[in-house]
């Protein structure tokens, strides 16, 4: 079966599989009464059910197995065990909550499976700082921190609807054409976890009768799913006999997934000077303080999503700058617009306090 075809059978198996059984997950949701509840942090004001990420789990693991060759690919075994790993302590954060440092453990767990045994790892700085190649040990290391930061990255924006998903949508499709100009197997992957996104997108933002949360079992899976695909996509831009290669890949990389990976350092170091836990949650996500301008968690998704679609094609374009100036300017700019909605809201204040003096 050629690669088109496998990607476009794929995108349906998922697509039928979240479409089919969501319906089914928030009638059971609903019997058994559990729920995500309402409270001063949180943004909704009824009780959903947050367990959409039973639909995303079953969706990878049903449509990998059936169009992934593991003989060609047996590092996705791993990735198969660390999915369900990862997914049950997720679930049990969205029954019964989960401490973070326990959270955290799973995540170490299922990257560690995942970088030990699949050998799924970063090899190369790709001459950033004039370093090639790494040792094994570094590599490991600065493998599972990549890993741990883009799982978290996407625990942390799962606040509004569609923004999780969203963000993982925007990455699949991007990774996903490098993957298909290169006929690389990874392609299907990507389809698979962009179909299960979408689908889940529309229930989430838009379905009234089954509006669902994905919950830690969702969000942690695609964390998990995008730091495999970011990656593959790393070293394979060390492969000269691709046909399509992309300068600058780390950063590259760093601009596809800007959303996840600077919200949560902003948030992040936001706690830690406030003499705060980092793992403590709080409503200092940029998500919030769009939602505190009036913006509705749709409008705020796509303003977010628009910004990210910016950083695309900015790192795309600006490749050639090299990696460190690259991430300079990611950086810059992550930060300018991290500070907009501050900045607009004081605007408006001190307009309205004018108007009203």
């Amino acid at each position: 079966m050629s690669l088109d075809i496998s990607v476009i059978l794929a995108l349906l198996t998922a697509f039928i599989i979240v479409f089919t059984t969501i319906p089914t997950i928030v009638y059971v949701a609903k019997a058994k009464k559990l729920y995500d509840q309402p409270d001063d942090r949180k943004t909704h004001k009824s009780n959903i059910p947050a367990l959409g990420g039973i639909a995303i789990f079953a969706s990878l693991l049903i449509a990998i197995g059936i169009y992934i060759d593991f003989s060609a690919h047996h590092e996705l075994q791993y990735l198969f065990v660390a999915t369900v790993i990862l997914f049950f302590f997720g679930l049990k954060d969205d029954i019964l909550i989960l401490a973070p440092i326990k959270k955290l453990w799973g995540q170490l767990l299922a990257s560690l499976i995942v970088i030990l045994l699949g050998d799924i790892r970063l090899t190369s700085l790709h001459g950033f700082n004039g370093i090639t190649h790494i040792n094994y040990i570094a590599s490991i290391l600065l493998t599972l921190f990549v890993f741990i930061v883009i799982i978290n990255g996407f625990n942390l924006i799962d606040g509004i609807d569609g923004l999780a998903a969203g963000v993982g949508i925007l990455a699949s499709f991007v990774f996903g054409i490098f993957f298909i100009l290169n006929y690389d197997d990874y392609a299907i992957i990507t389809a698979i976890l962009a179909a299960s996104l979408i689908t889940f997108f529309w229930f989430n933002v838009f379905s009234i009768k089954y509006k669902v949360f994905m919950g830690d079992s969702g969000s942690l899976l695609i964390g998990l799913f995008i730091a495999v695909i970011a990656v593959r996509f790393n070293e394979m831009n060390l492969d000269h006999t691709n046909v399509f290669l992309i300068r600058s890949a780390p950063a590259v990389s760093i601009g596809i997934l800007i959303v996840p990976l600077f919200d949560t350092l902003r948030v992040f170091v936001i706690r830690l000077f406030h003499g705060r836990s980092p793992f403590v949650a709080d409503t200092n996500h940029v998500h919030h303080k769009l939602l505190a301008m009036g913006m509705s968690h749709l409008k705020a998704t796509l303003c977010i999503l628009g910004v990210n679609v910016i950083f695309v094609i900015l790192t795309f374009n600006f490749a050639h700058l090299g990696i460190f100036k690259l991430m300079l300017l990611n950086l810059i700019l992550a930060i300018f617009f991290s500070l907009l909605p501050e900045i607009i809201f004081k605007l408006r204040e001190k307009k309205f306090k004018q108007d009203n003096s």
